[in-house]
């Protein structure tokens, strides 16, 4: 019975090692994805939506197009979002931002709300292992105490080694929980900017690309 309850005590610091990893993979997961949908900064953006303006002045679909799917811009939320206004441009005003909006939601911010939701599973589940590590272990010393053939030869430094890697085991749950739950408010941060500025940007565009579409098809019209 002790040498089961010395191994499950163990194996719970091994989940909480994995735990820690698989938190710290989740973390560099979505801090890189986010920095791939977002612009490094408001200079940059405002770069490419003056090249998007300009192909618009003169009606260039295309040019927009192509602009957007080079490989500088292709991982980026704002330049994929035009891309598809681009080719969903004869949809009413009104429709294609909700296109947009449903677009951006389902391939961009709920991918990274799932990851971000495995992180704080992660913050919840490594206390919990380690409360289970700490109990674990002092069945495992008071068993020893209450064995009769034990106790009179109960060492009480050993009793007190015992009952520290008992609390080791919180103590380490602890330590990983609280950094994770500090990564993913950090996290939900970022994306938070992320929509911010992509709904800056569209907003931008679409002054730009209204006025094209109306005279384009007015030409056609006529």
């Amino acid at each position: 019975m002790e040498f089961l309850l010395d191994l499950a005590h163990k194996s719970v610091f091994v989940m909480q090692i994995g735990i820690a990893i698989a938190g710290v993979w989740f973390f560099l997961l979505v801090l890189v994805r986010t920095r791939q949908k977002r612009f490094k900064n408001r200079a940059e953006s405002d770069l490419f939506l003056t090249a998007v303006g300009e192909e618009l002045k003169t009606k260039n679909f295309d040019g927009v197009a192509k602009l957007c799917d080079s490989p500088r811009y292709w991982s980026k939320a704002v330049p994929q979002l035009i891309l598809v206004s681009i080719e969903q441009r004869m949809q009413k005003l009104g429709k294609l931002k909700r296109i947009l909006a449903e677009r951006f939601e389902l391939d961009v911010v709920a991918d990274l709300e799932n990851c971000l939701s495995w992180l704080g599973t992660v913050a919840k589940a490594a206390p919990m292992l380690g409360l289970l590590g700490t109990t674990l272990c002092m069945i495992n010393a008071f068993a020893k105490i209450g064995d009769s053939s034990q106790a009179a030869g109960t060492d009480p430094a050993k009793l007190a080694e015992d009952i520290s890697f008992a609390l080791a085991a919180t103590c380490f749950g602890l330590l990983i929980a609280i950094p994770c739950i500090m990564a993913a408010n950090y996290l939900q941060i970022r994306i938070n900017k992320l929509q911010d500025s992509v709904q800056r940007d569209l907003n931008v565009y679409f002054e730009d690309f209204e006025p094209a579409v109306a005279s384009a098809t007015s030409r056609r019209s006529a």
